[in-house]
Order: C-alpha cells, then sequence, then structure tokens
C-alpha cells in the first residue's frame, strides 16, 4: 500500500481483516508513525524511487496500490515504479479523468475514483428511496431497496418485475432474516429488502416504486 492517507489505511485495514498481508509505505513520517502496528509491515521510503521498492522486495509482491492522495506526480512515478519492477497487479487512485489516463498510461491495470464513487453512491440514496447503489461498469449497478408495496405478498415470478422494469432480482431479505438467493417461488412479503442488478436507468425507475 503505498500511500498511508485516509483511503490507504481503510483499504489496508480490510485487507488485513480479510486475511492478507500488508506493506505499507509512505514518505510523511506522521502517516508512518500513525499506521505503525496496524499493518504487517510499515516503512518510511520514497516509493517513486524504483531502486527504494526493489531493496524493499516489492518486486516479489503480486498486488499493489498507489493510494497516493493530492500528489499527482508522486502518484504517476510511483505507479511507473511499479509496472517497471513488473508488478503483476497495481491499483491506481486518481483524482481526475486526465490523471486516471495517465495513470493507465504508465502500467496500472485498474483505476479508481474513490471520492466521485462515494459522491455516486450517496446522491442515489439522498434522492430516492435507494438503501445502497453499487456502480458496477459505466451502465450496470446492484441496488439494494425496499420491497414495493405493490408487489408484497406475491411471489418474485408472480410479481412480474423481471418483464416489466427489466431488471433481476438477484437477492431478498425478509424482515429479521439474513440475504438469501432469489428464487422464482421467493415470496415477497412488505418490508423485505431487496438486491436488484440492471442498467442503471432501470434500476433507478424500480426504485422509485419504492
Amino acid at each position: 500500500m503505498i500511500g498511508l492517507g485516509r483511503f490507504g489505511r481503510s483499504l489496508a485495514g480490510e485487507l488485513l481483516r480479510g486475511g492478507h498481508e500488508v506493506m505499507g509505505i509512505d514518505l510523511d513520517e506522521r502517516l508512518v508513525q500513525a499506521a505503525s502496528g496496524e499493518l504487517t509491515v510499515v516503512v518510511q521510503a520514497d516509493a517513486t524511487d524504483e531502486t527504494v521498492l526493489r531493496q524493499l522486495g516489492v518486486a516479489d509482491v503480486q498486488h499493489a496500490v498507489v493510494a497516493i492522495g493530492d500528489a499527482v506526480q508522486a502518484s504517476i512515478l510511483a505507479t511507473a515504479a511499479l509496472s517497471d519492477l513488473g508488478v503483476p497487479d497495481i491499483w491506481g487512485k486518481a483524482q481526475t479523468e486526465q490523471h486516471a489516463r495517465i495513470l493507465d498510461r504508465v502500467g496500472a491495470h485498474h483505476v479508481v475514483f474513490p471520492e466521485r464513487d462515494m459522491g455516486v453512491r450517496v446522491a442515489h440514496r439522498v434522492t430516492g428511496r435507494m438503501l445502497e447503489f453499487v456502480k458496477i461498469d459505466e451502465d450496470f449497478a446492484l441496488i439494494e431497496t425496499p420491497v414495493p408495496q405493490r408487489f408484497a405478498d406475491r411471489t418474485l415470478i408472480e410479481s412480474g418485475i423481471r418483464q416489466e422494469f427489466n431488471v433481476n432480482v438477484v437477492g431478498v431479505q425478509a424482515p429479521d432474516e439474513g440475504f438469501t438467493h432469489a428464487q422464482p417461488d421467493t415470496r415477497l412479503v412488505e418490508g423485505s429488502v431487496l438486491l436488484v442488478a440492471g442498467q442503471v436507468r432501470a434500476v433507478e425507475r424500480f426504485a422509485a416504486e419504492s
């Protein structure tokens, strides 16, 4: 994990909870001290220097994330250094579309926009009945939304949701129960929560029914 700001530390912590070992690298002594003891290894170093990264054994890792925030030049140089080392899976955090294009050109295999993506998720939750919104692709999303009242007490196949809205209900959570896979004979009851997948406009239209 190159960059131990809020995003980098949060991501690193989640990876640790998933059973992965994580090396954290940052040039800022304050951030290194804050993350000390939280990660498998924490090092204060210049991650834009390929020689330094090689000495730290970064050439042997399978996955690397460049989570550097506003320092665009450092983000680009660190990504290029990882690419030159032959790291097989490089993730980069971008601030702008131009930043993303450069990261892609210098060797990032995946580019994410944490602030923008969170803004999109919150916007959908604020303006509609969605409990959650996750954009999977440019025009495909997975949402969590209450079952519309007019479909309550029907089975999924009886509801005709797929035919009417061109979306797929992939999971159902009945009141006080956990999520289960949606089946044609799954009964939708008032207070249930649905996981629905489909094109963005389609899932938005379905959520508006709730």
